[in-house]
């Protein structure tokens, strides 16, 4: 809300170059809040695919989660207004592959009843695969990849 403040401060002063500046800094701040929002519902997305591949089973609950997860990175991806998207593909793979980590561990606490070490988990699975599957997924129905 400061920012607003400020901008108004500069825009009645006629300071448009700062003003411009906040403005583009604002747009960033903006775009990271959606990146966070998008990885947090990746890890929960890939936490998901990766118990489904290495038990090669799934369950009510957990195509619940993929559903809810990759509808929630679409809504948050969508420029309601502005149309067009807040992610292009390569920003979304790369926080797929960035969120991979932390899903591949929590997916390891629960597959298999936690027996696994994450290692191990992930030698029982193809990383490329499930980020290309979650791409498929996030992608279908809502922008070219």
């Amino acid at each position: 809300m400061e920012e607003l403040f400020q901008l108004k401060e500069f825009l009645l002063n006629g300071n448009i170059h700062e003003a411009l500046l906040l403005v583009e800094e604002m747009t960033e701040m903006s775009k990271d809040d959606k990146l966070n929002k998008i990885f947090s519902f990746a890890k929960i997305l890939l936490l998901h695919l990766i118990k489904q591949k290495a038990e090669n089973r799934t369950t009510r609950s957990w195509n619940l989660s993929i559903k809810n997860a990759i509808k929630e990175i679409q809504r948050t991806n969508q420029r309601r207004k502005a149309q067009g998207y807040y992610c292009q593909p390569s920003e979304l793979r790369e926080t797929l592959e960035d969120a991979y980590g932390i899903a591949l561990d929590a997916a390891a606490k629960e597959a298999f009843e936690g027996k696994y070490e994450s290692e191990n988990l992930g030698t029982m699975v193809d990383r490329k695969a499930i980020i290309d599957q979650a791409m498929g997924l996030i992608l279908d129905n809502t922008q070219e990849g």
